[in-house]
């Protein structure tokens, strides 16, 4: 009886390895960062301090802390000053 335990346990842990290594592969296989607009330019002088991407926009905080908003098209659709 201890034998089918033993064996029983060393099978589960294996398919769980197994879906470990499986899950780390699909996860990781996957792209870090979506692709970005080719139509993107920032405004004359601005250096960007930090890319955010959110559902419907893209969001650009330059060095002077200027927050450009643009949309999926790569447009300029808002500038703030915080």
């Amino acid at each position: 009886m201890l034998r089918w335990l033993v064996m029983g346990l060393a099978a589960v842990m294996g398919l769980g390895m197994i879906a470990i290594v499986a899950l780390l592969w699909m996860r990781l296989s996957q792209p870090m960062l979506p692709d970005l607009p080719e139509g993107i330019a920032l405004p004359a002088g601005a250096q960007p301090a930090a890319v955010t991407f959110a559902r419907d926009w893209i969001v650009v905080v330059t060095e002077a802390g200027e927050v450009l908003l643009y949309d999926r098209a790569g447009a300029l659709r808002d500038r703030v000053r915080p």
